[in-house]
Parts: C-alpha cells; sequence; structure tokens
C-alpha cells in the first residue's frame, strides 16, 4: 500500500496517525530524503529503512498520537558505531533528519437542509478541512448541477438523501459529529432536535431559527420529549455571530461557519 493510499485509509476510518518522512540525508543512509511511512495505533505502511531511525520514528509517532499532539517534529539520527540507539547501531556513516506529521482525525459536520443558507454553509465549509454531511429529505436540491458548487471542495462531502426521518442519520454519524439544523420544515427541525438529545456521540448541536421558534420547542422538548434543563441547554440557538445581523443567505451562512469554527477552537476541537 502507497503511503497515500495508508493516508486515506486512516482517514476513513477516522483514526489519528503519523506521517514520516525522511527530510535530509547527509553521506549514506538507508533511505534517500522524500522516503515516507504511516505510523496508526497499530499499523505501519511504507519504510524509512528499517533499523533504528525507522524503529524510534515508529515510537515517537506513537507517543505523539497517545497525546493527541498535532505540532510537528524534527528529529535527527547520526548513523555512525559510536553513537548509543535505542534500537541497535546503524553504522552507514551519514546523517538524517526525519520529520514526523500529525495526521489528526478531521472534524466532522453534519448539515441538516440544504435550503438556501444550508448550500450557502456549505459552500464555506467545503473549503475546510473536514468530513461533510449534507442531510435532505428533497432530492432535487442534493442533485449534482445544483451541488456541482462544491466539486472543488476540500472537505470530503458524504450527501445523504432521506425521504422519511432525517433523523435516522443521526446514529451513522461519526462520534464528535457537530450537527446544524436548519431544514425547510419546522417539524422536522423538532423531531431532529429531539432525536440529538437522544444520540450520545454528537458534539455540539445548532438550531437555526427565532427566539419565538425556540420558546415552542424548547417547551414541547421538555413536555413531550422529557429533556430536562441540562440536556435542552446543548442545543445552541440562535446559531451564527449576534452582532452579523444581515438577513442574505450568504451572510447567515458566512456567520454560522465563523460561530461554528469559534465553537472548533474552544473545544480544542
Amino acid at each position: 500500500m502507497t503511503w497515500i493510499a495508508a493516508v486515506a485509509r486512516l482517514r476513513a476510518r477516522r483514526e489519528p496517525g503519523v506521517l514520516v518522512t525522511v527530510a535530509t540525508v547527509r553521506g549514506h543512509a538507508p533511505r534517500e530524503a522524500g522516503a515516507k511511512l504511516v505510523v496508526g495505533r497499530t499499523g505501519t505502511w511504507g519504510s524509512i529503512g528499517g533499523g533504528n531511525v525507522e524503529a524510534v520514528a515508529i515510537d515517537r509517532a506513537r507517543e505523539m498520537i497517545a497525546a493527541s499532539q498535532t505540532e510537528p517534529e524534527l528529529m535527527d539520527f547520526a548513523l555512525n558505531d559510536k553513537v548509543t540507539n535505542r534500537h541497535g547501531v546503524q553504522c552507514c556513516g551519514g546523517t538524517v533528519s526525519v520529520l514526523l506529521e500529525p495526521l489528526p482525525v478531521v472534524r466532522a459536520v453534519a448539515v441538516f437542509g440544504v435550503g438556501h443558507v444550508g448550500l450557502e454553509l456549505a459552500r464555506v465549509l467545503a473549503r475546510q478541512d473536514l468530513d461533510l454531511h449534507l442531510i435532505d429529505s428533497r432530492a432535487d436540491l442534493l442533485d449534482d448541477e445544483r451541488l456541482g458548487v462544491l466539486a472543488d471542495a476540500v472537505a470530503q462531502v458524504h450527501v445523504h438523501h432521506t425521504p422519511l426521518l432525517p433523523e435516522e442519520v443521526l446514529a451513522e454519524l461519526p462520534p464528535g459529529t457537530h450537527v446544524l439544523i436548519m431544514t425547510h420544515d419546522h417539524a422536522e427541525d423538532a423531531a431532529l432536535c429531539d432525536a440529538a438529545l437522544r444520540t450520545d456521540h454528537l458534539g455540539s448541536i445548532g438550531l437555526i431559527g427565532s427566539a419565538a421558534k425556540w420558546a415552542r420547542f424548547r417547551k414541547r422538548l421538555a413536555t413531550e420529549g422529557g429533556h430536562d434543563d441540562a440536556a435542552i441547554d446543548r442545543i445552541k440557538t440562535p446559531i451564527g455571530l449576534p452582532d452579523i445581523a444581515g438577513k442574505e443567505p450568504a451572510t447567515i451562512a458566512v456567520s454560522v461557519a465563523a460561530d461554528l469554527l469559534r465553537t472548533f477552537e474552544s473545544a480544542g476541537d
């Protein structure tokens, strides 16, 4: 498996890893500059030459994974028989620098409702390195032509057409997914709020709408849904930055996206 395929596999499995690259070589070394190794929690793919250099790099990579480290590191190795090594002697005679770059699990965001605001929000979020789930009960809003504006997305975009029960998608979302509820139907929004509060593995939950809408929802979540105040308070509404008052879809989308990025930062997510 190539290192590119290994990185893609870790991302698809939502597993952290470290990309290890031979950055510089002086003199003789087992591998040339640019050789790569991908390290996961339990597996490795590729090689930077074996021996002490590779073994130490793997050990350090797994320490970085365990510590959820996000900053890259540079390690230097002297390959001679006078150096005391943790994993045996390498006496090629050269020196090697190895770059370790963390591959964290990417964030995941689910947008329920891909109407005017939802599509504009998807366009903004698609520029971020994340897994973006777009869910709607209306098939025409998810067709390839309409979503063609996301063709150059940095994000991995996952489209879910749910004609009957959009809330069923919640159980399928990756752990820690941040949920934004903005469908065309208040009843659908209400059902999603109730289901989201019953789904333990989600991240933040945001709801678009007015204070009057939320007052009705809050009462129903308490009386019909049986949720206590602490649970209901998990839902943030309104979403977006409070000092941006524009009502154009693109303006709302930028505001909501900025608010979500701030949530990422405050949570260390």
